[in-house]
């Protein structure tokens, strides 16, 4: 008996009916399972960013926060991983910015907000794609997104005090011009000229300029194809600019490095390198470009030829003579 109406009830839990006449229940899931789908669908839609202390000076900073609970730096950062992980599985595009605890006391201080607290933390993190310091999450192993983290920090703090530093040159007292526009312009136009003079290929240039008591490096990565003119529109580039122009306008020494790797397999790297005079730069022989790359700049002991690279003079940019000179 049992059985049989709950065999019935099977048949007939789905209708109802009305004057004795039975009818198909209403089609399609409930409100509420309705409800549940779309936010699943609107969490999609929302970003995320997730705010991370890439060392163990800024975790151990963090913990004299009571209600930042972790106190492990390794087992936070398995954490992080497996956070990021689960965000990608969603399909939730998530920026990881770099979390910097001084500057996060900083920001709590002039709004107000009590630093010991979770929701403080929060608000500090919804910034930091806007810092700059801060990159896409695209599936990288924690080891390798960390590096990734500071060098891009280390990158945006390079460009920020080089143009910084431009900006308050002023202008000439002879001439009137902007000192820093001027070795920005010129510095564009000696980086146009480096990659029409290198020709097709893959090119690595590196920029170094000493300044307030550290080298300031700028890398730029760019690929010039045959026949394709050259252009300019990244934030490497503006950063590579930047210094070089920074080196003119203030006259330091400094220098730049070309690298090569032309179309096709087979042939090898070239080197190239220059070296800043008042403003100017200037082609190294081939000798000291070899010597810069083969010396160990710690110790000053010779280092074996890179296989596959050949060590070129500087060639001659075809400049004229209208550097930045006030």
């Amino acid at each position: 008996m049992a059985h049989t109406e709950r065999h019935q009830h099977q048949q007939t839990g789905q209708r109802q009916r009305t004057g004795g006449t039975e009818r198909p229940g209403p089609a399609g899931p409930g409100p509420r399972r309705t409800a549940r789908t779309t936010r699943r669908r609107l969490r999609r839609e929302v970003p995320s960013t997730v705010g991370l202390l890439a060392d163990e000076q800024d975790f151990t900073a963090m913990r004299r926060y009571a209600t930042f609970t972790f106190d492990d730096h390794a087992a936070y950062l398995r954490q992080i991983d497996g956070l990021l992980t689960s965000l990608a599985s969603r399909g939730v595009h998530t920026t990881v910015g770099l979390f910097d605890p001084e500057e996060f006391a900083e920001y709590c201080a002039e709004r107000g907000l009590d630093p010991d607290s979770a929701a403080s933390r929060s608000r500090f993190t919804a910034t930091l794609p806007g810092s700059g310091a801060a990159v896409a999450y695209a599936g990288q192993p924690i080891d390798h997104l960390v590096p990734l983290l500071i060098s891009t920090a280390v990158r945006r703090a390079t460009w920020e005090y080089a143009t910084t530093v431009l900006a308050d040159l002023g202008e000439c007292a002879d001439c009137g011009q902007d000192i820093g526009r001027a070795a920005f312009d010129r510095a564009s136009h000696i980086l146009l000229r480096l990659l029409e003079a290198a020709g097709p290929g893959t090119h690595h240039l590196v920029s170094s300029v000493p300044a307030a008591g550290e080298q300031l490096l700028a890398v730029l990565h760019i690929d010039s194809p045959e026949g394709a003119p050259v252009l300019l529109g990244s934030s490497e580039g503006a950063e590579f600019v930047s210094v070089l122009a920074l080196g003119i306008a203030l006259e330091s020494p400094g220098g730049v490095v070309l690298r090569t790797t032309g179309p096709g397999t087979g042939t090898p790297d070239r080197l190239h390198g220059w070296r800043l005079d008042r403003g100017e730069l200037v082609p190294l022989t081939e000798a000291e470009v070899f010597n810069a790359y083969c010396t160990d700049a710690d110790t000053g002991e010779p280092l074996s030829p890179e296989p596959g690279v050949e060590y070129r003079a500087g060639f001659d940019l075809g400049l004229d003579d209208t550097g930045t000179h006030h």
